[in-house]
Formats: C-alpha cells, structure tokens, sequence
C-alpha cells in the first residue's frame, strides 16, 4: 500500500546568482569576494552582470559602465564571453533536467522546474530545492537562489526574497502574508504607466490591490490587464510549468555520501539510475540514441563514455545493459563517489523501435505499466526488487 502525500507547494523558480560574474570567477579565482562585473569598457558600455559585493556600491546590470565605474571607482571590470555563457547555461539546465523533465527555461540562467513527481523519491519540495542548489554548487561550483511556493508567480518573488544563494519557501497558508507587503511594481506586467494608473487609486502594494475592487482596477487599466493583476494579487497563478521541448538531454545522476567499493552495490546504483533515466524519458516522450555514463571517483577524477545507437531507447532493462556494458569496459576503477546517466540524441517515443535478441513484448508491457503507476505516484512507487530497502539497510551502502 502506497501512501501518497499531496505537496502544496511543487513549484520551484530557480535564479543563479549574478551569473556572468559567477561564471568568470571559475576561470578566474581573483575575481572573488570583490566588487566585479561583466560589461563593455568603451563610450556606450553597458553592464551585463554584477556580482552582490558591487551592488553594495549602487552597480547594477542595464547601467552604462561610466557610471558604474563612477559608483564604485575600484570595480573589476571583465569583457563578456557570451558563447561561455552558453556552455555553462547548457550545463546548467542538465542539472535541472538531470531532478525532472519538467522545466521551462526563462533565460540562459533562470528556470522553473515543477517537482511534483519527486514526491516519493524526496522529504518535501524544499528538499529537492535543497538539494539541486548542492548539485549546481558540486558539480559546477555556481551560487543559485530558489523559491519554492504553490504557483509560479510567488515562487519568482520568493526566489527574488531569497537572493543571494538561498532558499526561501512560501507555504501556501503564508502566501498572503508573504505577498500583501511586496510593492506592487514586484509584479509582472506593472510597468512605469500601469503603476501610475494603480497609484491614482491609492494602490503601493500588492494587498493593497488584493483588496481593491475589481470594476475599479479593470477601469484604471483595462479589463485583461485587471483580472489578471487581481488573480496575481490573491496568489492565482493557473499557469503551469512548460518543458522546454527543445532539450537536448535527459539525465539523472546521484553523489553517495559515502563512495561505492563493492562491485554489486554499484552495479544495483547502476540499475536505480536506469530505472529514473527511463521513467523521464517516459514521462518526456522520447527515447535516447546515445547513453552517456559518468564516474566521479574518491579523488574526484571523474570519467564518461557514451555509445550511440541507431534507434532510440527508453525501457529501463536495455539502458542497464548498456550502462553495465560501458561500466565493464572500465575495469577496476576504484572507489566510486557520483554515478550518472544521461541520454542524448533525442527522438519521439512514437517512432520506430527495434527489438533486441532478448527483446520480450511482455517485458515491453511490464514497462509501459512500470511508467504509468511512476508518472501517478512518483519514480520510487515501484521499483525492481533488487531495488528493495533491506530491512537490515545501514548507512553505508558498501555494509
């Protein structure tokens, strides 16, 4: 018996914390714990970035580089490598993909992600925030900030109050109170003229628009722009999170907290990640032609190997195979301290698929009702019995 418990709050906005400046200070060290920013040198320069210790002097992005120099006369100033960025934003969203398919993407550094399907496999959405802030820190070495809340409005603003590199969760029996002191140009689509209308019916905050009357605001700004302003002011936000269609890959990958040594633990590591891979794969209908395995050994080492196939997969028992394939071909590797997954190539699960020599239809079937109870009720509501928690299970996974 399975007991479900319904998450209240799935909604995570995830913002990486002045993400140009952060991104150069990998590459350059000297940039840390100083005021620095991304932009232009020349007459009509513009900062594009600006780390927080540069904010502190009134250094913003959007500002014209002459009067931020002028603010804050001992500013690091670093040319922009846009096609870096990139790169790292590709990395980035990996991380993201690598919890959950659903994501949407607003920008090269900012993303919502809608957790509800890790309700099984994680305490509480916070933990998930919790948890992929860890990831982006480990496997990247960047800050982000996170909102956690019920719709994707408050979690923008919660992720606004949680700046720099925090967490910042808005019950759903909070929300009103979190919301009714924000001013009310925290708001999407308050821009300079929409203001000046509210401000005209006595409106500077949003509970004071929550507890404005309808008629009134849909007269001062219109009858769209009104209920919509409205349903935002109560914490109505019917939008839902829309995955990037366009994603390059799907993986899944875990860091033990203590580092794998037993053959067999890590080949039963080796199968949970397959089970994951496969079940979001699923859930994102496609299916992988190239399977990427990644080890992160004790001294931090870390090792990939990728095989391409002609046609996609997306069943959990073939991309084991291949994943024990790979990992066999690697010999004794050692200590084992991250193991992941990843599939690329992507192409619609309702093309062609060809079967192997072990292929089972039955096997097939098993799998398509596997996805239906994980896509209901989380990826850990079934699960191989090799999978099963001992219940003589310690700690560490190697005893």
């Amino acid at each position: 018996m399975f007991v479900v418990v319904l998450w209240t709050e799935p909604i995570l906005h995830v913002d990486m914390d002045s993400f140009f400046v952060e991104v150069e200070r990998l590459d350059d060290p000297g940039l840390r714990g100083v005021p620095a920013a991304v932009g232009g040198a020349g007459r009509r320069g513009v900062i594009a970035s600006a780390s927080y210790e540069a904010r502190r002097f009134g250094v913003h992005s959007a500002q014209p580089t002459s009067t931020a120099l002028r603010l804050c006369p001992r500013l690091r100033l670093v040319p922009p490598r846009h096609d870096k960025y990139a790169d790292v934003s590709g990395s980035v969203f990996e991380v993201f993909r690598s919890f959950t398919p659903n994501v949407e993407g607003l920008s090269l550094d900012e993303a919502f992600l809608d957790v509800t399907g890790l309700r099984l496999h994680h305490e509480s959405p916070v933990a998930v925030a919790i948890a992929v802030r860890r990831a982006l820190r480990d496997d990247l070495g960047l800050p982000a900030s996170v909102g956690v809340a019920s719709v994707k409005f408050i979690a923008k603003l919660a992720s606004d109050a949680a700046k720099p590199d925090g967490i910042r969760h808005v019950p759903l029996e909070e929300q009103m109170r979190f919301l009714s002191g924000l001013p009310v140009t925290a708001m999407w689509g308050v821009g300079p003229a929409t203001f000046a209308a509210l401000a005209r019916l006595g409106v500077e905050t949003i509970g004071d628009l929550a507890d404005l009357p309808l008629g009134p605001l849909t007269s001062a700004v219109g009858p769209s722009a009104g209920r919509h302003l409205h349903d935002l002011a109560r914490g109505i936000d019917p939008r839902e999170v829309v995955p990037d269609i366009r994603a390059k890959s799907i993986s899944v990958e875990e860091t033990y907290p203590y580092d794998l040594t037993a053959s067999e633990v890590v080949e039963t590591a080796l199968l949970a990640l397959s089970q994951r891979l496969s079940a979001r794969l699923r859930a994102s209908g496609v299916r992988s032609r190239t399977l990427t395995l990644k080890l992160r050994l004790a001294d931090f080492t870390t090792i990939t190997r990728s095989v391409t196939r002609d046609v996609g997969l997306d069943g959990y028992r073939q991309i084991f195979r291949l994943a024990g394939e790979m990992l066999s071909s690697l010999g004794d590797t050692g200590p084992v301290r991250l193991l992941g997954l990843g599939g690329s190539s992507l192409e619609p699960a309702s093309g062609p698929t060809q079967l192997g020599l072990d292929a089972d239809e039955s096997w097939e079937r098993v799998e398509d009702a596997l996805a239906d109870v994980q896509g209901r009720f989380g990826e850990d509501a079934v699960r191989p019995a090799r999978l099963a928690p001992s219940p003589k299970r310690t700690k560490n996974p190697d005893a």
